[in-house]
């Protein structure tokens, strides 16, 4: 594809996903409230939002499959750090898992078919109705620290036993510390950059499903959400350029030179600005990121040094 070929298919990719899929998202996340709300166990004690890839607004249609915390607010899980004490009483006695099968009661009882549970979430087949649905069971989590400070967030406990998932996706009540999680990050970036962050992160997440299309090993390991951190990383003045086909590129060699082997991006963090991106928790590497970032490199023409 010549320049001007690339430009017109990344203005196409900038825009968000159309008002029919749009409507058939806001359909599942209905779906799914009204479940819980007619759950004896769960309605008056469970908070339903959405977060991932549709609330944070870098949606595409090929991944645009909804993820839906349930949130329950009677108990949580504790993190004390160094030197820290819990100045609150302990957590309420309904479990975790106790908590899992409820909501898997009330969507099963709700939807009747397409319900499969899964290690992680409890996933919803797509219909006519609604798209596909990852619904996640989440307990509150409380870090404190050494004066009593504390970063709030939630947590999962895959079924197979396997290490706690920890996230921060915003603000989910007021007593929450004031303190800026995922979806508020992302809203600042989008604003310091004119409204491009999430444009720019659609496109290359589009590029990436095409070149997975074609075959490309390297974008089919890339998982979208990395796409989205990797691009919140590179410095708000990269995305100032005149066209969409500059500002990618510009991100692509800023990405391309920080995650090389003498190249520094140890302090990068999720969208959160909490958790390292590239850490030994973290199911992807760097050089998985700049494998993906050189290919995508050369697939709209800029050949790598």
């Amino acid at each position: 594809m010549t320049d001007s070929e690339w430009e017109n298919q990344f203005r196409s990719w900038a825009e968000p996903p159309s008002k029919t899929e749009q409507t058939r998202c806001d359909n599942a996340i209905s779906a799914v409230r009204n479940a819980v709300s007619n759950s004896e166990p769960l309605k008056y004690t469970t908070k339903v939002f959405v977060q991932g890839s549709y609330r944070n607004r870098v949606n595409v249609k090929k991944d645009s499959d909804v993820d839906i915390g349930v949130l329950y607010t009677g108990s949580y899980f504790l993190d004390l750090l160094a030197g820290g004490q819990d100045p609150l009483s302990g957590a309420a006695s309904y479990d975790y898992a106790s908590f899992k099968n409820d909501l898997e009661t009330a969507l099963r009882s709700h939807f009747k078919m397409g319900v499969e549970r899964g290690n992680k979430a409890i996933k919803l087949r797509e219909n006519t109705y609604h798209v596909d649905a990852d619904v996640a069971p989440l307990f509150h989590l409380k870090k404190f620290g050494t004066y009593g400070e504390f970063l709030r967030g939630v947590s999962l406990v895959p079924d197979d036993g396997s290490r706690r998932i920890d996230n921060y996706p915003e603000r989910l009540a007021d007593d929450w510390p004031n303190v800026p999680l995922h979806y508020e990050n992302g809203v600042e970036k989008n604003s310091a950059t004119s409204r491009r962050y999430k444009s720019a992160t659609r496109i290359v997440k589009k590029l990436c499903n095409t070149m997975a299309d074609e075959g490309n090993n390297a974008a089919k390991v890339i998982p979208g959400y990395l796409i989205e951190c990797l691009i919140y990383n590179a410095p708000n003045s990269y995305f100032g350029a005149n066209s969409w086909l500059e500002l990618v590129r510009s991100i692509f060699c800023y990405i391309w030179v920080e995650t090389k082997l003498e190249g520094d991006c140890s302090k990068w963090t999720e969208v959160d600005r909490i958790k390292f991106l590239f850490h030994s928790s973290q199911p992807w590497t760097k050089e998985q990121a700049h494998a993906f970032v050189d290919t995508a490199w050369d697939r709209i023409g800029v050949k790598s040094a």
